[in-house]
């Protein structure tokens, strides 16, 4: 697991800094003096630190003599950056927040805590507070990600909470900063329900865009009850015709868990025949954090016990034509038929494998688990 925040950076020198400071990393110290306040210097072994950087990080132990203003020696969690990697700094506490790491597979922006759904296993418990800062933070960080980066994501709360000028804001921004990079968003897709949303987001003309929304159950009553919002199907629904009609692509995203499993053949036939046109279809393990945590004893099912509801699904919309994909899931514990479909989805900063893992031979195509899952495996994981 890697973490991306750390409190327990050490200052070494007086702070300029009043305000946080959202800045890209840079191990050049012979950077040019124009470009060195709006960048942050790291060092990995002793040597001698050049003037003029917005902030300068101590990657190594031991003492350092005459150290510049803003020089901080960071914690072990995170001397892992690199070039490009941006970072936020807050000058009050010496605490570091990693936005984004130009090696990670996934970088993922959080927009909001707050949620209009309580979903039952949600892995980030929504907070009903004002996190508009988030918006001013990504606005900041777009520009200084590199342009090569194949894909970035928005993620919640529900993203859309933001407010529609906002939300779309952002959505153009990634394009005029990012114009070779994929965006992923992750939506409940309710607000979509309002089809001027859906056409202010047409309107930006993202060149690659796709935005993922959860559908748990092929009825209202369940799907309802996951999310703990009446109404949540039938606007969910309706979102994803706006999306469409209006040409925005969209991912169908369905966590498997106790409650909804046994439907997954009947959601895979309601998917095909009434939501052929969909762009995607992930098929998800449960991620066993937040309410999934509070609430395993209902929601935790072994993957191996549905894998025959999970083959009949992935099998129904393969066969209707349908990109379908499984996510989050021990490659060993998916049926050998399907595993065309499984995908290493899981982001690296919680990403791990158990020990009997090192002796597979499927492991560069298996996912592997979170972090937080292992004391929570199959029971039928085995090298293959």
């Amino acid at each position: 697991m890697i973490r991306l925040s750390a409190k327990d950076n050490a200052a070494l020198s007086a702070m300029t800094h009043e305000e946080p400071l959202i800045a890209k990393i840079t191990v050049n110290p012979n950077l040019p003096n124009g470009l060195r306040s709006q960048s942050v210097l790291i060092i990995h072994e002793p040597a001698a630190i050049p003037d003029g950087f917005g902030l300068v990080l101590l990657a190594f132990d031991g003492e350092i003599a005459n150290a510049p203003v803003n020089t901080v020696r960071l914690s072990n969690d995170i001397r892992y950056l690199k070039e490009n990697d941006v970072i936020k700094f807050y000058p009050a506490g010496c605490k570091i927040n990693v936005l984004y790491r130009k090696e990670a597979n996934v970088n993922t922006f959080l927009l909001t805590e707050r949620c209009n759904s309580f979903c039952i296993m949600c892995s980030q418990p929504p907070r009903d507070i004002d996190d508009s800062y988030l918006v001013d933070d990504i606005l900041e960080a777009l520009p200084l990600i590199h342009p090569e980066t194949p894909e970035i994501g928005f993620s919640g709360g529900e993203t859309t909470l933001i407010g529609y000028d906002s939300f779309t804001r952002l959505i153009q921004a990634a394009k005029n900063h990012l114009p070779n990079t994929s965006l992923h968003i992750l939506s409940n897709g309710r607000n979509f329900n309002n089809l001027d949303l859906a056409i202010k987001v047409s309107r930006v003309q993202h060149q690659d865009l796709m935005i993922g929304i959860p559908l748990y159950a092929d009825y209202s009553q369940l799907h309802d009850f996951i999310v703990q919002a009446d109404g949540a199907f039938d606007e969910t629904i309706r979102g994803i015709l706006n999306l469409k009609r209006c040409q925005v692509p969209v991912e169908i995203r369905v966590v498997i868990h106790q409650e909804n499993y046994h439907r997954l053949p009947r959601l895979a036939e309601f998917i095909t025949r009434n939501l052929l046109f969909v762009d995607h279809v992930a098929l998800m393990g449960l991620e066993m954090i937040g309410f999934a945590k509070s609430n395993q004893q209902a929601l935790w099912i072994d993957p191996y016990d549905y894998r025959h509801e999970l083959q009949d699904a992935v099998e129904t919309m393969a066969k209707a034509g349908m990109k379908v994909s499984i996510y989050n899931t021990p490659f060993c514990v998916v049926p050998e038929a399907i595993r065309c479909h499984a995908v290493k989805s899981i982001s690296d900063w919680k990403n791990d494998y158990l020990d009997e893992c090192s002796k597979c031979s499927a492991k560069h195509q298996c996912g592997g688990f979170f972090s937080w899952n292992l004391s929570k495996p199959s029971l039928h994981i085995q090298p293959l």
